[in-house]
């Protein structure tokens, strides 16, 4: 993804100037002096209100009253990105509205209408600013307000690399409410984030279309808060492009480049309009209306008026947005819209795994002779056959055959089952291998959703996304609970022979590392580094499964970083891993150990196998799995833990983990290693079986130092355990103080 680039690089391999995309667009002998007379007149009166809002508040509030938005640490977004002054104080905007207002000359050239564009942007945040005043929102839901940080670091990833394929503001006023719903929803199936400013968003809420962070599609009342979306398309420079504020060509063609907006303008337009359409030109942003523009007003590839019904097809072409669109024949929607959707136990219809039941999935590349491309079968009930509410075993088997397919692709397939279920609406899946849980809805069901679908989706998905290496796809859907209990057999020694292929391979023989986003739909902060002794937290992606993603597909969720700069050995911190997870974590975690529960641990998402915290009363740790449903001598159930450290947040003393990495060399090397492990659930103990015991000899613990864990058989509690630990002479007892 562009924004993974470390800060600095992009702009090194920017080499046209940003001004040289409108050269030509104009005639400068013949310009269109109708439309450049509109935005000079509607800039003048967007900055003279401005102005006259300004001078209101200060002499209510004084010169030193606050202003800001909520939730964001980009001050005044549009103000900042641009020059970088980072604006607290109601004194601090009189000398930045006079610098605009002097920008307004009566000059009709496709430049100073672009600058004229900019002062309307300024005088519309400002404006906006000054409603947050107090510390009040401005609007209630429906309606939207300033979308905070939060938004910018859950959806601008999306955006910038392009699984939103795109960004649509919708103006003005629409014929009919048809028209708009038409639009809207044409532009919701093909997964853009969606804007309404004004009228149009009154439109919306009269045609009951379906609006608000579930469909990323966004409704503002006033007309002055489209300058929101100019603020969400320049913080994902500022937070994915690593562009220093104020670095004003840099930011914008970053946004120009990666998050591909553009405006639709219906019905009338008036000269306040116009000059907020050239502010969007000056970000790049192309703007198509359905009025008719004479000669005298259109720009080509920049203003452009058509009057046809495909206006979205249009304003793709012309923004240069192509979709890879796979007509999947399921019974409900699918899109990015709908990723991250979360279904609850009222909505719930079915649900598969998640410790109620067993279920797994598993990609296999088979040969020529072993597959019938295209065919899905269930094995066992369907839907219709269980209660509301209830639950079955389920195992997806995924056979795929591929000229270009390798076995090393088959994990990495294999972890995209996550994010293509999740595609669709009503859908939900969470971890993966036979740790996976997933949930089908009440209303999905009830547009005759069936597990047989998952097939089809996957099918699709499949062939469409790694077309380069996947010709044929069969899809085994398993709910039989004996053959599920078959089967999830002969995935263990898959997934046990992927991890065996990493032996002998050490972070130490290695010149990089990768970093994986794949779960930053569901934990927008987190970041995984992968190296040969740490595998990803999900315990399906390694790190030869991270290089064969980034060969598979360069600028996909998975990137090489260079192993550079050690600051601390012991603890597996380096410079270049720390600038790669500041910029991935929407530069929320500064520094990142590797080796270490304590000190600065990498972040959690919501996919890991197991969960580990220390019990202070023992000097250890323990380590639960999302398979165990009882107590932990933390005193909390798995569920609980995974609340308070999922979403991308820096935990010390509790960390997401693979079941994995429990084996590696470098486990908590900085603690002590797998000496400091004092409780386990029985089933992870006898998952790790005799891998463990070697690891153990090979630190020197004996290969009796598996009884010296405390399981639940001994106790749920620190206070239970601690007699155990003490009898069996645990040497975690001994060791130097965790706290």
């Amino acid at each position: 993804m562009t924004g993974s680039v470390p800060r600095g690089v992009l702009a090194r391999e920017w080499k046209e100037s940003f001004e040289e995309i409108y050269s030509g667009a104009v005639n400068e002998l013949s310009p269109p002096l109708k439309l450049f007379k509109k935005v000079y007149c509607g800039a003048l009166t967007a900055v003279s209100y401005a102005k006259k809002m300004l001078n209101r508040s200060i002499c209510r509030y004084g010169a030193d009253y606050f202003v800001g938005y909520p939730d964001t640490e980009f001050y005044l977004p549009a103000i900042f990105a641009l020059s970088g002054e980072k604006i607290t104080k109601l004194g601090e905007l009189v000398p930045i509205l006079n610098r605009m207002r002097d920008q307004i000359k009566e000059d009709f050239s496709f430049y100073q209408a672009r600058l004229h564009g900019e002062a309307t942007a300024y005088a519309a945040e400002i404006i906006e600013s000054l409603r947050y005043l107090n510390g009040t929102k401005s609007y209630a839901a429906p309606w939207s307000s300033f979308l905070g940080d939060s938004f910018v670091r859950r959806y601008g990833i999306l955006l910038v690399d392009w699984t939103i394929p795109g960004f649509a503001v919708i103006m003005g006023r629409a014929k009919t409410l048809e028209v708009l719903k038409k639009i809207v929803q044409d532009l919701q199936d093909k997964g853009f984030m969606i804007f309404l400013s004004n009228e149009i968003a009154e439109q919306a809420m009269e045609a009951n279309l379906k609006l608000g962070a579930d469909f990323i599609t966004f409704p503002f009342r006033r007309f002055t808060q489209v300058i929101h979306a100019m603020d969400f398309c320049l913080r994902t420079g500022l937070a994915f492009g690593g562009i220093e504020p104020g670095n004003r060509q840099d930011v914008r063609d970053y946004v120009r480049r990666r998050v591909r907006a553009f405006v639709l303008h219906l019905g009338k337009i008036d000269d306040i309009q116009s000059a907020a359409h050239l502010a969007a030109i000056f970000l790049g942003s192309p703007v198509i209306t359905d009025q008719e523009l004479l000669g005298g007003e259109q720009i080509p590839n920049w203003y452009l008026s058509h009057l046809g019904d495909d206006l979205v097809t249009v304003a793709m072409e012309v923004r240069g947005i192509k979709l890879k669109i796979v007509d999947i024949p399921v019974p409900i929607n699918v899109s990015s819209v709908f990723e991250g959707e979360i279904i609850r136990k009222s909505d719930l219809r079915i649900e598969f795994g998640g410790g109620r039941t067993t279920a797994f999935e598993l990609v296999k590349m088979v040969s020529g002779k072993e597959i019938e491309d295209g065919k899905i079968e269930v094995i066992g009930p369907e839907i219709d056959e269980v209660e509301e509410g209830g639950c079955l075993p389920l195992g997806i088997i995924v056979k795929i055959f591929g000229h270009k397919m390798q076995e090393i692709f088959e994990g990495v397939l294999e972890r995209r089952i996550h994010n293509f279920i999740n595609l669709g609406e009503g859908l939900w899946h969470t971890a993966q291998r036979d740790n996976c849980w997933l949930r089908i809805s009440n209303k999905a069901a009830s547009k005759g959703f069936q597990i047989y679908h998952y097939g089809e989706l996957l099918l699709a998905k499949f062939k469409n996304d790694f077309s380069s290496i996947v010709d044929r796809v069969e899809i085994e859907l398993i709910t039989d609970s004996k053959l599920v209990e078959e089967k999830v057999k002969e995935a263990w020694e898959v997934y046990i022979a992927r991890d065996e292929r990493l032996r002998g391979l050490t972070d130490e023989l290695v010149e990089e590392f990768y970093f994986c986003l794949v779960c930053q739909s569901i934990a927008p902060n987190h970041c995984c580094v992968i190296t040969p002794e740490r595998p990803g937290l999900c315990g399906a992606v390694s790190w030869l499964d991270a290089k064969a993603s980034f060969e598979i597909d360069p600028i996909g969720p998975c990137r090489p970083i260079k192993k550079e700069g050690l600051i601390d050995e012991e603890k597996g911190i380096w410079e270049s891993v720390n600038e790669y997870v500041y910029l991935n974590s929407n530069r929320s975690i500064k520094e990142c150990s590797l080796y270490s529960l304590l000190a600065r641990p990498m972040t959690s998402c919501g996919c890991f196998e197991a969960i580990m915290g220390i019990v202070p009363e023992t000097n250890g740790v323990m380590i639960s799995t999302r398979k165990y449903g009882g107590m932990t001598p933390c005193g909390m159930t798995f569920s609980t833990l995974a609340e308070i450290i999922g979403g991308g947040v820096q935990t010390p003393g509790f960390m997401g983990l693979a079941r994995s990495y429990i084996l590696s060399r470098k486990f908590i090397r900085a603690e002590g290693g797998i000496a400091r492990i004092v409780w386990m659930p029985k089933e992870l103990k006898e998952y790790l079986g005799e891998r463990f015991c070697q690891r153990c000899e090979e630190e020197g613990l004996g290969t009796d130092f598996v009884e010296k864990i405390a399981d639940e058989t001994v106790g749920e509690t620190a206070e239970e355990i601690l007699a155990y630990l003490e009898k069996k002479k645990h040497p975690a007892l001994t060791m130097d103080p965790l706290l």
